[in-house]
């Protein structure tokens, strides 16, 4: 009879301590790590994007092609803009220098902002603007392009664009540059504490 309350007490003991893993959340600290591990990944990307469009690294840019070889780092994109009601204005802008330079230093600041963790609110919001442009740009709406072939979109509504500027928004709100970054130094300069807006 002992023997039989004493398994019975064990296993009541050990599903106990299964339901309470089960509803173990992440701590602050590997919540913190976890999002400053997705801030640098991201600005990873920005930054790659840059640096391979400036120097035509030979991935998505050939040499030839490269910024500092007199190539426009938008233009390919812009004027290969297929599909959606801002075909015309995607294919004007192609080429335009203005575009390019705003396009670069996007990608740059972007970029370079997610490394350091600082200005996260701004960058999410820049990321966002730029997210949008590219994801009206590619149009995944549509199930075929202006000529009628099949568009090959995967998603009409959330694509990697929509995907992207959720994760910039997240980090924002996760004030992600506090951990491996320099944020909590960011968040205590006078500018900044004055102007919320900035963090």
């Amino acid at each position: 009879m002992a023997l039989d309350h004493d398994s019975t007490t064990e296993a009541r003991t050990v599903t106990g301590r299964a339901e309470d893993a089960g509803r173990q959340t992440v701590d602050g600290a590997t919540f913190g790590r976890a999002v400053a591990v997705l801030r640098l990944l991201i600005s990873f990307t920005f930054l790659w994007a840059f640096l391979d469009k400036a120097f035509g690294w030979g991935y998505a840019t050939p040499a030839a092609r490269a910024w500092v070889e007199g190539g426009s780092p938008a233009e390919g994109f812009l004027s290969g803009v297929a599909v959606g009601p801002l075909e015309s204005t995607f294919h004007s802008m192609a080429g335009q220098a203005w575009v390019d330079w705003v396009f670069m230093l996007g990608l740059l600041g972007i970029g370079l902002a997610l490394a350091a963790g600082i200005g996260l609110r701004v960058t999410a919001v820049a990321g966002t603007v730029m997210m949008a442009l590219m994801w009206a740009a590619e149009w995944p709406p549509a199930q075929h392009l202006s000529d009628g072939t099949p568009s090959m979109s995967t998603n009409p509504l959330v694509d990697y664009h929509v995907l992207y500027a959720a994760v910039l928004i997240v980090l924002a709100l996760a004030s992600a540059g506090r951990i491996w970054g320099l944020g909590r130094t960011w968040e205590r300069l006078p500018l900044v504490a004055r102007h919320r807006w900035l963090l």
